[in-house]
């Protein structure tokens, strides 16, 4: 049986195609401000997202973000003109997601999947509507520019494609769904018939909590089948691209950092002893409120979804956070943060030892001027 065959009779009832862009916009962002400027604007508060089917207790924001909706955007798929929804979500650590609906509904699931693929296709770089990314970028930044805390105009961004069915024409299980649709082809995007080795690799991260719900996690693109229509799933991904797209910056960050610490200190090494003190402290300095600024926000990052008592949430959560790599990325900050603490460690040794020695050169000094004006008056 060729993929896809045994699908030709099962049908997308209901359901939507979601891809999202992140970017890191500022150092932070003052999430009150944000509320208050849309209010402002468009008559309408924002809103602060909570997960809908788990307890508080369970599984919480750090800081609830802001969301937002925009004005809805057409896009070109295939030979038609769609509207998809837009929405911003803010996040306190400096990164804002944008998000583009659209709704899908009554296709048979190629038919599903190849609406997926346009998209994709059409949002991407050379794609029809790839510069939609860009307009609502910069509305985004000059609505609230106000709210951006030391704002940047960082070229790290992150995107994710979401396939999510809340219905088929008739009920099913994850395991018939499994054996009834070839999920490949929308977790791939790839026309091709992959290899067997390839296909198991992209159906490796699924999970069901229920007979008839699932989930599917691949770098790039998730499938989710949730009857009861609950969107948890889809805020941890979320939040765990945010995730990755801060700490990748501070990763960049630091990697711009390091080769100009290593600079600034040969410089100050070849300078006087008499100066060498000062400007070892200053440089010090420096890098201590570096380390405290990124050990700040990077905590902010960590903290940015606390998952307690739900299992399947939380197993979830710690896949996505695995396969977008965000804890190898916290690692490579957390080993350059180290190297930084070290070095300005030595500094502050290298500034005592050369107060030090200024110090006993200054003794030394006064004992001789005391000598020579003694044998001066005798």
């Amino acid at each position: 049986m060729q993929p896809g065959e045994a699908a030709r009779g099962l049908k997308v009832a209901a359901g939507s195609i979601i891809a999202y862009r992140l970017y890191d916009i500022a150092y932070a962002i003052d999430l009150p401000a944000v509320e208050r400027l849309w209010a402002e604007r468009s008559r309408a508060p924002g809103t602060r997202p909570r997960f809908s089917a788990t307890p508080p207790e369970a599984v919480a924001f750090g800081v609830p973000p802001v969301e937002i909706t925009l004005e809805p955007v057409s896009l070109a798929i295939g030979a038609t003109t769609l509207w998809a929804e837009v929405a911003a979500r803010f996040y306190d650590f400096g990164v804002v997601t944008i998000a583009m609906r659209l709704f899908a509904g009554d296709l048979a699931w190629p038919d599903y999947v190849e609406r997926m693929n346009q998209m994709d296709g059409a949002l991407r770089e050379g794609g029809s509507d790839a510069g939609a990314w860009a307009r609502l970028l910069g509305e985004v930044r000059t609505v609230f520019a106000a709210a951006l805390l030391r704002p940047a105009q960082s070229a790290i961004e992150e995107d994710y494609l979401i396939g999510f069915v809340s219905a088929f024409d008739e009920t099913v299980t994850a395991e018939a769904l499994r054996s009834r649709v070839d999920l490949v082809p929308l977790l791939s995007g790839e026309r091709r018939p992959l290899s067997e080795a390839a296909r198991q690799d992209l159906l490796r991260l699924s999970f069901s909590y229920y007979t008839d719900d699932l989930v599917v996690l691949t770098w790039d693109r998730a499938f989710i089948y949730e009857p009861r229509q609950d969107s948890d799933i889809i805020g941890v991904l979320e939040v765990a691209n945010a995730q990755l797209v801060e700490m990748r910056y501070y990763d960049e960050l630091l990697d711009a950092e390091l080769p100009r610490m290593y600079d600034l200190i040969e410089r100050t090494q070849r300078t006087t002893r008499l100066l060498a003190s000062r400007r070892f402290a200053d440089l010090a300095r420096r890098l201590s409120g570096l380390v405290a600024e990124v050990t700040e926000l990077t905590e902010k990052v960590d903290n940015a979804l606390q998952v307690t008592e739900d299992v399947y949430l939380a197993r979830v959560y710690a896949a996505a956070l695995d396969l977008f790599r965000v804890s190898i990325v916290g690692a490579a900050v957390d080993r350059k943060l180290a190297i930084i603490r070290d070095t300005y460690a030595s500094l502050y040794q290298e500034a005592s030892a050369a107060r030090a020695e200024l110090m006993e050169a200054i003794i030394v000094i006064l004992i001789l001027i005391e000598i020579v004006l003694a044998l001066v008056r005798f």
